[in-house]
């Protein structure tokens, strides 16, 4: 028992070097956020080829829960057509964990937005992507799902 205690230990202190706040980040974690701040951004501004530069060709995205989409062609299509409410988003903290060449970037978020019709609407859930670093040293998503929490939800 007293080698588990000391495993947890270790375990929990080599866990907050790597996934620490976003006050705390360092060099790398910092450019991950970029990233993630740079795509919501170009889409709040309806860019949707900035917004598709912050993605590797082959990217998976979430637009539904449980549906992956890798078609670019529905994939920008999936972004025109959810621009029309004109979401705009907030985030409650972000967590950036990066090993090696692989960066794991978990939100929660909150949007707002105003349909065709004129009401206004609000969502909110966990959003949970995955970066690569390119061989220029930027980073590119390859994995976004925004709908992480639908597990946490009976």
């Amino acid at each position: 028992m007293k080698h588990a205690a000391a495993w947890l230990m270790a375990l929990a202190l080599s866990i907050t070097s790597i996934s620490a706040g976003e006050s705390k980040m360092n060099a790398e974690q910092t450019d991950v956020l970029d990233l993630i701040n740079s795509m919501t951004s170009a889409f709040e501004a309806k860019d949707f080829e900035s917004v598709m530069a912050t993605y590797e060709p082959h990217v998976t995205i979430m637009f539904e829960p449980g549906k992956a989409t890798t078609d670019k062609t529905a994939i920008i299509k999936a972004f025109e057509e959810f621009a029309s409410v004109d979401p705009r988003f907030t985030y409650s903290g972000h967590e950036v964990i990066v090993q090696g060449d692989i960066a794991l970037h978990i939100a929660p978020w909150a949007m707002t937005g105003v349909l065709p019709d004129g009401q206004n609407i609000e969502q909110s859930g966990l959003s949970v992507a995955v970066a690569r670093r390119q061989e220029d040293g930027s980073w590119k998503m390859v994995i976004d799902n925004p709908h992480g929490s639908r597990l946490l939800q009976n």
